[in-house]
């Protein structure tokens, strides 16, 4: 029997709305996992110092500038934070050479030693900065203390070797900017920062600075095994490499789920979409989150497991990349904006593994990196996503008095960012499911019944009428 036009139309309905709630149910599932990065066979990628594609300068070059009204004698949040001035009885990073693989260095006078290490961006040395970054890494690294303010680097007696690797005031010749495999918004990839590590092994460097990072996804992953293969041999020539976590944006880098206490570390991987490279390759690289100046985990720091410590990187104030003095602001379209960032704290970090390496000459780069975290400060529930093993600590990993067996508690813990409650969530998720689908258990019902009704009603009157 072919059914009436209006019950056929309203199969149709809730096939449809059926079709809907299937996709809503299936849309609300767990993105695709990451994994542990596997690193291919081979030993250091090397290639020719200088940019793999003809680039050229898109815009000018930064302008950073000391804030008005900055107190000159308070200008080190970095030294409250992680007393580091303290570790200098025992270390100032005598006979350490620090790589600074960024976007090149301008020399300061207040830099004990500048080297130029070459240039992966245009024709030059290293030895240039139109972006300050780089300076304002290596400022944090290693610059002298001075009678006319109260700022200093972390290690003041390190060598710095600058090797200009990335630039946002670069880019592609004729290009639009648009890289997957980018480290910078401008030019800098993974290749040569692959190349950049090599080189500094080779000249070298004791210590590598990488406050870069490549943002990856499960959808869109980065091209890094040339990175991966870079870091692992560094590893192997006992060059420590120290890398920014990465900095969280929504649009280019979303951040992970918070840190969950609830979940051990080691399975953190499956909840994890988003990562950073090479900061990521954790079996061979000191990756460093950052926190603000009350210890809190920045909420811009990319969290994940491997995140191995933290440091301050926040409301920065270092050197110049066109003067002499002190910057902590730079100028963008007018307005001026602080200094902030996981490449920040990476150098602070990098500082304080030249004063390790200085004070503890005979340890390997993996025994630099253990100690690093074994001494620094957890928030007493062991390491987490958002700071690792906690807050960097100078002074517990150069005394030679100290115990170096575990790692220190703060009483403050250092909390990291809360997720919603597994019990609640898992229960409001069976409430919208089941919620749903009665909706649409009734809609549908409703809208079968109503066409049926109809129909009968109308056979009922045509049957008194015809009954008159």
């Amino acid at each position: 029997m072919t059914l009436p036009i209006r019950v056929r139309r309203t199969i149709v309905v809730i096939a449809h709305l059926a079709t809907v709630l299937l996709l809503v149910l299936v849309g609300t599932g767990p993105a695709a996992a990451l994994t542990p990065p596997r690193i291919a066979a081979g030993g250091a990628p090397s290639g020719p110092v200088g940019p793999t594609d003809k680039t050229k300068q898109q815009q000018q070059c930064a302008t950073p500038v000391l804030a008005a009204g900055t107190d000159l004698s308070q200008v080190d949040p970095t030294g409250f934070a992680v007393n580091y001035r303290a570790a200098w009885t025992y270390s100032t990073g005598v006979g350490q050479t620090v790589a600074v693989i960024d976007t090149g260095v301008h020399p300061q006078p207040r830099l004990r030693k500048v080297i130029g290490g070459g240039d992966y961006v245009g024709s030059g040395d290293g030895l240039t900065d139109c972006d300050s970054h780089g300076t304002l890494v290596a400022g944090l690294i290693a610059a002298r203390p001075s009678t006319a303010d109260s700022f200093s680097g972390i290690a003041p007696d390190a060598t710095i070797l600058s090797i200009r690797q990335n630039s946002d005031s670069y880019q592609v010749d004729g290009s639009n900017g648009d890289d997957s495999d980018a480290v910078s918004s401008g030019y800098g990839n993974t290749t040569t920062l692959a190349y950049a590590i090599t080189r500094a092994v080779s000249l070298g460097a004791t210590v590598i600075n990488i406050s870069a990072a490549a943002c990856g996804t499960t959808g869109s992953p980065v091209d890094d095994d040339l990175l991966g293969r870079a870091v692992r041999a560094a590893y192997q020539r006992n060059v420590v490499v120290v890398a920014a976590a990465g900095n969280a944006d929504k649009d280019r880098c979303p951040q992970n789920p918070g840190v969950d206490p609830n979940v051990p570390r080691s399975t953190e991987w499956s909840r994890m979409t988003t990562y950073a490279s090479p900061a990521w390759f954790s079996d061979y690289v000191l990756s460093v989150g950052n926190v603000t100046a009350d210890d809190e985990p920045a909420s811009t720091s990319l969290t994940g497991p491997w995140v191995s410590v933290a440091a301050p990187g926040e409301n920065v104030v270092s050197l110049s990349s066109t003067g002499s003095g002190l910057v902590n602001r730079q100028v963008i379209k007018g307005a001026q904006s602080s200094f902030n960032g996981t490449s920040f704290a990476a150098a602070v970090v990098s500082g304080v593994v030249a004063l390790v390496r200085a004070e503890h000459p005979t340890m390997s780069a993996g025994e630099v990196i253990e100690l690093i975290k074994r001494t620094a400060h957890t928030g007493g529930r062991g390491p987490d996503m958002a700071t690792g093993y906690g807050l960097v600590d100078p002074i517990a990993a150069v005394d030679p008095d100290q115990p170096h067996a575990s790692n220190t508690v703060l009483q403050k813990q250092i909390a990291g960012p809360v997720p919603p409650d597994r019990a609640a969530t898992r229960t409001r998720d069976i409430a919208l499911v089941v919620g749903g689908i009665s909706v649409f258990l009734i809609a549908a019902a409703w809208a079968l019944f109503t066409p049926l009704r109809r129909m009968r009603d109308e056979k009922t009157a045509y049957r008194d009428i015809d009954e008159h």
